[in-house]
């Protein structure tokens, strides 16, 4: 049920809006006519993408021997949690490694494998991703 205050209310916007709407017309037809805008120059307050870098200390190791995944964040909140993940089967599975950025973006996180084999890894954190790095397991 519409109370008789709510019509009014709904009454007085449709005629705001329709005046509003009148008093700009003829502005925005007179902007449709003037020179292009030039174009806007980025500046450097604008958002930077995301992105993370990650390089293992060795390229192979035995299985469960310790070695060191490091790299650094652009675009990411100091302190934001960066997860090592593995491809198996196809799919990328979160390990129990992760870590937390330093102030200035880097990391550095010790790791620890089992799967023998060509082991594809990535750093991630939240949407974004490093790119694929491979480890070897003997």
């Amino acid at each position: 049920m519409v109370s008789k205050r709510n019509c009014l209310r709904l009454a007085a916007v449709a005629t705001l809006g329709a005046l509003l709407l009148g008093a700009a017309g003829p502005a925005l037809a007179a902007a449709d006519t003037a020179t292009p805008a030039a174009p806007v120059a980025v500046t450097a307050s604008a958002s930077v993408a995301a992105s993370i870098t990650a390089r293992p200390s060795v390229g192979s190791v035995q299985a469960w021997q310790l070695f060191r995944v490091t790299g650094a964040t652009t675009g990411l909140k100091a302190g934001s949690t960066v997860t090592l993940e593995q491809k198996q089967h196809g799919s990328w599975v979160a390990l129990p490694a992760a870590t937390q950025t330093t102030r200035n973006g880097s990391y550095s996180l010790g790791v620890k494998l089992g799967i023998k084999g060509v082991n594809e890894l990535r750093i991630v954190s939240g949407a974004t991703a490093s790119p694929v790095f491979t480890v070897t397991v003997r």
